[in-house]
């Protein structure tokens, strides 16, 4: 496996229905990331505040989204907007030394952000797909997108990604 990693944050049932606008997207890199042996990593979250109705653990909600495509057993549970708080994803990260991250999913302006940001912290190159992201506020979309580069991730889309790797396998091949 590559050193890379593609991560899915929070494509469950719960989240914005804003979802099923990207989901093909998703599923796609996730082909992609299967195809050019990239760690496909799926994270999700659980609500344990008393007060909330949301992706509680152990109800619907909380369980990945029927049409989002499963390939592999990393499904990390976190309990806080930074996937980095997740201890199982963080392990992994350092067990199979991965550096690079190919990041998609909701919401742009909670668990994406917090996550991307900590990723740059943390000193690991981040890469956002801009049309595997959303929110539940799409008009803020593009604001995060500028965010994420400010504090250092690339932003690419889709199309990017895959042209980008049939350029690279073919300068390599």
């Amino acid at each position: 496996m590559q050193k890379k990693a593609l991560v899915i944050i929070d494509i469950q049932n719960d989240i914005t229905k804003n979802y099923k606008d990207i989901i093909d997207n998703i599923n796609k890199a996730i082909d992609w990331a299967v195809n050019n042996n990239i760690h496909v990593i799926y994270i999700r979250h659980e609500n344990l505040s008393a007060g909330t109705r949301t992706f509680k653990p152990n109800t619907y909600g909380a369980e990945l989204v029927s049409d989002l495509k499963i390939v592999s057993k990393n499904i990390f549970t976190k309990y806080k907007g930074n996937a980095l708080s997740s201890e199982e994803f963080t392990d992994f990260i350092g067990k199979n030394e991965i550096c690079d991250f190919y990041i998609t999913g909701a919401d742009a302006v909670a668990c994406v952000k917090s996550t991307c940001y900590n990723l740059r912290k943390a000193n690991y190159s981040v890469n956002v797909l801009s049309d595997g992201i959303t929110s539940y506020d799409k008009r803020k979309i593009d604001e995060m997108l500028r965010y994420y580069e400010s504090k250092g991730s690339k932003i690419i889309s889709l199309n990017d990604l895959l042209a980008n790797h049939i350029f690279e396998a073919q300068k390599h091949g």
